[in-house]
């Protein structure tokens, strides 16, 4: 499979791990890193997101982690060969017994968030058989530092069922940005960050698309770090 090119690092991609995609390019560039010295990445895939918090953020380091062996492969190497590498570690772990000794100033997600159904395609990826939204809110409760925060992106549809579930466990919403894929369409996807701390919500918007294949003002400019087109 043909390798994805960013500015200044490749994704290696493999038809057994999730490929890149738009949801993992917003939440690497969109999340606030810029205070978090240590990062955790829960179902790294195919490293994209932490490799890209790394470029913004040269003083974080960044743990990854993944169930999936194929993706911990894939990530350790497109770790190991990107400008980033010493201050990124990739393991094999299973959120649920994961008990490091440190606490995260940021934990960052891209969960699954399809029930668990009959289709056979990208299971661990796309489906909560291993990682449901209260197991992800309930240990990154445990492992935040005291300022940390929880970044996430799903979709619109489970957007209501997500924040309730981190009130009921003393999460607080302080950021949400709703995300539509085209000019005068619904939204599609939200990213969302808690903390423990209450604080004044931060309400915001990005449109992807200004027009069909065309990308907004807005999107070109948040991942002009990254991605190599032009406007």
């Amino acid at each position: 499979m043909k390798p994805f090119q960013f500015k200044q690092f490749s994704i290696q991609q493999s038809k057994h791990v999730f490929r890149v995609g738009t949801d993992g390019v917003l939440l690497g560039a969109a999340s606030s890193v810029h205070e978090a010295k240590k990062i955790l990445e829960v179902g790294t895939g195919t490293g994209l997101t932490s490799l890209m918090l790394a470029q913004r953020n040269p003083n974080a380091q960044i743990q990854a982690i993944d169930i999936d062996e194929n993706a911990v492969k894939l990530a350790a190497q497109n770790s190991e060969n990107s400008p980033f590498k010493n201050r990124l570690a990739v393991s094999l772990e299973d959120y649920k017994n994961f008990n490091p000794k440190e606490k995260y100033d940021l934990i960052i997600s891209n969960p699954p968030y399809f029930e668990e159904n009959v289709s056979s395609k990208d299971i661990i990826a796309r489906q909560q058989t291993e990682l449901s939204f209260e197991l992800l809110i309930v240990k990154s409760k445990n492992l935040l530092s005291e300022n940390g925060l929880l970044s996430v992106i799903i979709p619109i549809e489970a957007g209501v069922l997500f924040e309730e579930l981190c009130s009921k466990n003393q999460l607080h919403l302080q950021r949400r940005l709703l995300i539509y894929g085209i000019i005068n369409s619904k939204p599609k996807r939200l990213l969302l960050e808690f903390g423990t701390e209450q604080k004044e919500i931060m309400n915001e918007e990005l449109i992807i698309e200004k027009s069909p294949r065309q990308y907004s003002d807005e999107y070109l400019k948040l991942t002009e770090a990254f991605h190599q087109f032009s406007k």
